[in-house]
């Protein structure tokens, strides 16, 4: 959780005010709380589904003496685990700190998909992702935070694939979807491919999360198919080309990841010439099969009457350009929320 800020010591479930007495249907609760700043807290979530307990970093709205919306904010391929987050790799939880919304970053679930697996995995476990963020976490939240009761939902990467199809597993439960650098299909020869590539990265074996390609998982699952599932969302969805830009560079990176947010793990110095020559070259790569299925969903929307909003631009598959997109589509993920 590096970049998200010094934790208090305390874990008195007290701190900061937040009940944490419920407890969602299937038994999940919330073990313990973190003071981190004055609009900063992490919870401590256990999930029944995967019997394991996952922290979630909160950004309390900048106004608490009403009810307030939630955007739950999903990190890409490690869950967030690492230094790939939207807490090390970009300002938005101090965008957030003068908004009035509950922002809601879980994490946990490298190479998951963030989806309900169909058998354990012998190298990445148990993942009922979805389970746990549509029927577990969002009581809790809910009832910690006094929500409203209106959520949104955005994500990244794999999880620009994800947050297409939590809303078509719990209708009504989110008014407004963002996704960036997502590929909405799935099922298809293009999106099985992606789908093995990315779960292979984590050792995991795809068969255990949604069967032999071609098989009703993979098609239930797949967002393209099932576009008119999204209809009467407010949807915003973003890609890059895959060609260098104003972040793939070295002063361009240095210029992202300034203020403090800069990060030097071990011999990953993400200023360094060997990881910018990755995010152009694989991150190029990547982007290119995004945008390309971001178009394939922008011409089935249309063709289905959906309303959404697309927007392209040059770029790598790389956090300075989730930055801006997220900042972006801020205005149609608040419109959605009901905030003026």
């Amino acid at each position: 959780m590096t970049g998200f800020g010094a934790v208090s010591a305390s874990a008195d479930p007290s701190v900061a005010g937040i009940p944490t007495g419920a407890v969602s249907p299937d038994g999940s609760r919330i073990t313990g709380v973190e003071k981190i700043d004055d609009h900063s807290i992490r919870l401590q979530v256990h999930s029944t589904a995967m019997d394991k307990t996952f922290p979630v970093d909160v950004v309390r709205p900048a106004d608490t003496s009403l009810p307030r919306p939630v955007l739950y904010l999903l990190n890409g391929a490690d869950g967030g685990e690492g230094l790939a987050s939207w807490q090390a790799q970009t300002d938005i939880p101090k965008f957030m700190a003068d908004k009035n919304a509950n922002l809601v970053i879980p994490v946990g679930g490298p190479f998951s998909y963030y989806a309900d697996w169909i058998k354990d995995d012998p190298a990445l476990g148990r993942n009922k992702w979805k389970t746990y963020l549509t029927e577990e976490l969002p009581p809790l939240i809910d009832a910690a935070l006094g929500t409203n009761g209106v959520n949104a939902i955005a994500g990244i990467s794999t999880a620009g694939t994800t947050v297409l199809t939590m809303p078509m597993a719990k209708p009504g439960l989110y008014k407004a979807v963002a996704a960036y650098s997502g590929c909405a299909q799935t099922s298809d020869k293009l999106g099985t491919a992606f789908v093995k590539s990315v779960v292979g990265m984590g050792g995991g074996d795809v068969e255990n999360m949604w069967g032999p390609p071609g098989s009703p998982e993979w098609l239930e699952n797949d967002a393209y198919i099932n576009a008119e599932k999204l209809r009467g969302l407010d949807l915003y969805l973003s890609s890059g080309d895959g060609s260098p830009g104003k972040y793939d560079t070295v002063d361009g990176r240095a210029e992202q990841l300034g203020g403090g947010r800069t990060q030097i793990d071990g011999d990953d110095n993400q200023l360094g010439v060997e990881t910018l020559i990755n995010q152009i070259a694989v991150g190029g790569a990547i982007e290119a099969v995004t945008n390309f299925c971001t178009r394939n969903m922008q011409q089935r929307l249309e063709s289905l009457g959906i309303p959404a909003t697309f927007r392209y631009a040059s770029g790598t598959h790389s956090w300075g350009y989730w930055q801006d997109e997220f900042k972006h589509s801020w205005p149609f993920l608040s419109r959605g929320m009901g905030l003026s």
